[in-house]
């Protein structure tokens, strides 16, 4: 999994904290390219390999381009606040929750590290979109069509069903 657009404005980073988490990555991915995303997808592990971890976020803090981070890591996420706390770029942590308690590591920040928190992939790719609409008018064109296709499919469920409550 590398880039889903490549060559755009702005940037969404997805890092897994393993590769047990591309099935994860890959939902926010798929929204994300849906919206017109450039995506690049990384692995690393804050408790395993943190100069790594380090490595890439150097990477992208030299890159101009504004962006947004989106951390996938469960059970002890570490992975959330070690890259909020080094980067300038806003961070969105989806992790996989595999059980209720998984969720605690991802809201319960120190001071002073404030990554937000999404549940869902398609919803932490939205938001991404949103932020990343601020820099990108063509992001910004897309988000009102999406929104108006969500819409549309609402309106046409409700008319389909009172249509049929009728008869």
């Amino acid at each position: 999994m590398s880039a889903v657009v490549e060559g755009g404005r702005t940037l969404l980073v997805i890092l897994m904290g393993s590769p047990a988490d591309r099935d994860h990555a890959a939902k926010v991915a798929a929204t994300a390219a849906r919206l017109g995303l450039t995506v690049e997808t990384r692995i690393g592990s804050a408790h395993k390999t943190p100069r790594h971890v380090l490595e890439i976020i150097d990477h992208y803090e030299a890159d101009p381009r504004p962006k947004v981070w989106v951390t996938i890591a469960g059970r002890s996420n570490a992975l959330s606040a070690f890259v909020d706390a080094a980067v300038s770029a806003p961070v969105i942590a989806c992790p996989p929750l595999a059980m209720a308690e998984d969720l605690w590591s991802s809201v319960r920040m120190p001071a002073d590290v404030a990554p937000l928190v999404v549940l869902d992939p398609s919803n932490a790719a939205l938001a991404a979109a949103k932020i990343l609409a601020q820099h990108d008018g063509a992001i910004a064109t897309r988000l009102a069509q999406y929104r108006a296709e969500q819409f549309g499919s609402v309106v046409r469920a409700d008319a389909d069903h009172h249509d049929g409550m009728a008869g």
